[in-house]
């Protein structure tokens, strides 16, 4: 084992508002994108992952030489790392979770730069004028001579350790360690798309980047007949119609969302809901099916979709569901963690024909769109 890399999670995205490595973008959280490209570089032998108590769970996931908690500052969280490399690593190299488009040609700058001199980092050159503000006075600085750091930063294990043994102050990066030794570390050019997410602004930018944007539609159907059993309570949209004969199901036959979770699991090529909540499971007998809409948009979330919007219908005699409308669309949305403007329910009878026209069920159709982000 040569080339270990470590990225770094254990942030805890004060600026940002939350975890910023957990955020999807293109289909899947920031943090992998770095773990994908230095996973499939030729260089790199094996990676450690390090992450803060709340995702250390969600790095585990993946194959790793280590999966470990960081410290409170980037100084531990390093160190950490130094600590849980093999005893045959050479060379360490230290990036950032949240600069998902680090490219091979970078990494393999970097890498380079180590086995010349011990010690490297990229960099951009900084191409804003910089004014320092010193005393309630202002300088402007020569910006031909600065360069915006970037990660990976890398550096001989051996070196590493000296440095941060060495070190006496909280520093913010891999190369101030080093130049605390006296050492003098070698800048290679990095990539304006090697940015650090720290803004919603930066989002927005790596989801463009990314592709993000991809939009899909799906379709659900569902029908359940009337029950006999005077216990059970009728649920549309997640709403009850205590006045109303229920519908006969394994769990409250809540025919709306029913329909309403199969568009978006279709929408995503998820399966559908018999699947995730088959009903020879007495797990779900009775369960209230804001259960499973929740749920598939748990699902979708996780993969990077997220809900545009859901438009059901409902075919039935009785009851007269329009009275409920704005009650449904409000219980739907908040389930689906997106503004009533996004849903629409409307219902409409059957002109006494069929099944659904004698008045032996309901039935629904729901079609949803969804986007990639």
């Amino acid at each position: 084992m040569k080339v270990v890399a470590a990225i770094l999670a254990a942030g805890q995205g004060t600026r940002f508002g939350q975890d910023k490595t957990q955020v999807a973008i293109g289909g899947k959280p920031v943090w992998q994108w770095s773990y994908d490209a230095f996973r499939s570089h030729p260089e790199v032998d094996g990676i450690v992952l390090v992450g803060s108590e709340e995702n250390v769970g969600a790095l585990s996931a993946v194959e790793s030489l280590a999966c470990i908690r960081g410290g409170r500052t980037r100084q531990e969280s390093s160190l950490a790392a130094l600590e849980a490399v093999p005893s045959e690593t050479e060379i360490l190299l230290v990036h950032d979770a949240a600069r998902p488009f680090v490219s091979a040609a970078t990494i393999s700058a970097v890498i380079a730069g180590v086995r010349d001199r011990g010690a490297a980092a990229a960099a951009v050159p900084v191409t804003d004028t910089i004014k320092q503000l010193v005393d309630g006075g202002v300088t402007t600085l020569d910006r031909t001579s600065l360069w915006a750091m970037q990660t990976p930063q890398g550096a001989t294990v051996e070196m590493l350790r000296r440095a941060h043994t060495n070190a006496s102050a909280h520093l913010t990066d891999e190369m101030a360690l080093v130049e605390a030794l006296g050492v003098d570390p070698l800048i290679v050019p990095g990539e304006s798309t090697n940015f650090k997410i720290t803004n919603p602004e930066d989002l927005a930018r790596a989801r463009a980047i990314a592709g993000s944007g991809e939009m899909r539609t799906g379709m659900g159907y569902d029908i359940h007949p009337f029950s006999d059993d005077p216990s059970r309570t009728l649920f549309l949209g997640g709403v009850p119609f205590s006045d109303h004969p229920a519908l006969a199901g394994h769990s409250d036959a809540d025919v709306i969302l029913h329909a309403a979770t199969d568009a978006l699991l279709g929408a995503a090529g998820m399966g559908d809901i018999g699947q995730h909540f088959p009903n020879t499971d007495p797990r779900w007998h009775g369960e209230p099916s804001l259960t499973f809409l929740r749920h598939a948009v748990s699902l979708l979330a996780a993969a990077g979709w997220r809900v545009v919007n859901l438009d059901m219908t409902a075919v039935a005699e009785s009851p007269k569901i329009m009275k409920q409308a704005d009650r449904i669309r409000q219980v739907v949305s908040e389930a689906m963690g997106v503004e009533p403007s996004r849903v629409s329910i409307k219902a409409t009878t059957n002109e006494r024909l069929g099944s659904i026209g004698r008045g032996e069920g309901i039935a629904a159709f729901a079609v949803a769109t969804i986007v990639l982000e």
